[in-house]
């Protein structure tokens, strides 16, 4: 097998995605952030110090997905037509799933744009409620769906 990311010699390398017909795209991540009962309440309540916890969640999944390039080695830098951020809340755990879909038309798929956004969120919610909860857990940080691109679509198996 042949790691498109790797020259003949084994040295790192950006695919070139050059020749490549641009196609609709869309992948969409998710992933959880369980917490203490006191750390949920301040964010449902709205009274964590730091401010609007899930606002502030959502603006910084859009930024990390827009960054996506700068921060992880072999991404392209894309010009994304959408990105959608959704948090469920989840009282039972207690915590909040943040799911994050990204869109575009182009040459590449934007799979890490979406987990990147999922990531970023979520530690920013841990990083707005650190003061009240550090043993707060990220898990579950995981592809949904893709669509588009040479090899097709995919949908997670639940």
């Amino acid at each position: 097998m042949n790691l498109t990311h790797l020259d003949e010699k084994n040295r790192p390398k950006m695919v070139d995605v050059g020749e490549k017909n641009p196609t609709k795209r869309k992948a969409v991540a998710s992933g959880i952030i369980s917490m203490t009962p006191e750390a949920y309440s301040a964010v449902i309540d709205n009274t964590a110090k730091k401010g609007p916890v899930l606002q502030t969640a959502v603006v910084a999944s859009i930024m990390g997905a827009k960054k996506t390039a700068e921060i992880i080695p072999m991404c392209h830098p894309l010009l994304l037509n959408a990105i959608d951020c959704k948090v469920d809340e989840l009282p039972d755990l207690p915590g909040f799933k943040l799911t994050v879909t990204v869109k575009l038309s182009g040459k590449t798929g934007v799979e890490m744009e979406a987990l990147t956004g999922v990531s970023i969120g979520l530690l920013t919610i841990y990083d707005m409620l650190k003061a009240i909860d550090k043993e707060m857990e990220i898990h579950d940080i995981r592809l949904e769906s893709k669509e588009g691109g040479k090899s097709g679509s995919f949908k997670r198996k639940k």
